[in-house]
């Protein structure tokens, strides 16, 4: 067989190819992941309870309420398949981690484990996740930032070993 009609036969092959991966990236396009837009019960939500300073609230809403409440605001992207899939697994991965909007329902030792947790994860650096703070710069936290958070968390906890005795803020064995 002449090297023309193999350049031929194999141009037919890719427009086949190429039409069916266009076809496949529309068709998925009607499969979308339900959004994140719970239902905001006002007293299973971390405030009922815990004092949080209003500059530490909004530091937790721009870098954390995305992936870790029943409300995130979507970007545009996000009607993208298969970016959707992907950006639904880390909610719902954040949310089985630590839930704000569902924080009171928590034993207390889970909440104790919470606070101490965030503190961790933003001291060092972990929290808000990379991948999330590529695209939304403003996510990023500042050292002073950092701080407030800590304190927050610090204040908290200490608020709670006074509140209740030190066995209820164990894990039960």
């Amino acid at each position: 067989m002449s090297n023309l009609l193999k350049t031929k036969k194999m141009k037919k092959v890719l427009k086949v190819i190429l039409v069916i991966v266009i076809m496949a990236f529309i068709a998925i396009q009607f499969i979308r992941p339900a959004k994140n837009s719970g239902e905001e019960i006002a007293a299973n939500q971390i405030t009922a309870k815990y004092q949080i300073p209003p500059e530490v609230e909004q530091i937790l809403k721009v870098s954390c309420y995305d992936c870790h409440s029943n409300t995130t605001h979507y970007p545009w992207y996000s009607n993208i398949q298969p970016v959707a899939w992907w950006l639904d697994d880390h909610i719902v991965e954040g949310k089985d981690e630590l839930n704000f909007s569902t924080f009171m329902e928590y034993p207390v030792w889970r909440q104790y484990k919470k606070f101490k947790e965030i503190g961790k994860e933003v001291k060092e650096g972990e929290m808000p996740m990379e991948s999330y703070t590529f695209i939304h710069r403003d996510a990023v936290m500042t050292a002073d930032q950092k701080s407030l958070v800590q304190t927050w968390v610090a204040n908290t906890m200490k608020e709670m070993e006074s509140e209740y005795p030190a066995k209820s803020l164990k894990k039960p064995k």
